[in-house]
C-alpha cells in the first residue's frame, strides 16, 4: 500500500516537472523578439514586470532597438542579440535608429 502511493507520488511529481519544463521553454520564447526582413516580430509583445526582452538580428544589414528615453541598443549586425530588463509596468514603444519605420511596442503589465 505504501509503495503504490509513493509510486502515484512519484509520477504526480514527474508529471509536473515535465510541464513545468515545457511551461518554462514557452515563457522564454514568448520574450523574444526576432529582426528580419525590416520588422519586428512580434511588432507587439505583453510581458510582466521584470521579463527580460531579447531582440535578435537575423537580417544582412545592421539594426538597432530604441526606445526614448527607456533604452537603446548598439548597431546590431546578423545573428546579435541585445536584452533588455523591464522593471516597470506601461508601454514602451521601440524603433529602429537605423530604419525608423521599424517599430514595435512592448507592454508591461
Amino acid at each position: 500500500m505504501i509503495s503504490a502511493t509513493l509510486r502515484r507520488c512519484g509520477v504526480r511529481l514527474a508529471l509536473a516537472a515535465a510541464l513545468s519544463l515545457y511551461l518554462g521553454d514557452a515563457r522564454a520564447d514568448a520574450l523574444k523578439v526576432t529582426i528580419d526582413n525590416f520588422t519586428f516580430a512580434p511588432a507587439q509583445l505583453k510581458v510582466k514586470v521584470g521579463d527580460t526582452v531579447t531582440w535578435s538580428n537575423h537580417d544582412d544589414i545592421p539594426h538597432t532597438v530604441v526606445s526614448a528615453g527607456k533604452f537603446r541598443s548598439k548597431a546590431m549586425d546578423t545573428d546579435d542579440t541585445f536584452s533588455f530588463t523591464f522593471t516597470a509596468a506601461g508601454e514602451y514603444p521601440y524603433f529602429c535608429s537605423l530604419h525608423p519605420h521599424m517599430t514595435g511596442t512592448i507592454k508591461v503589465e
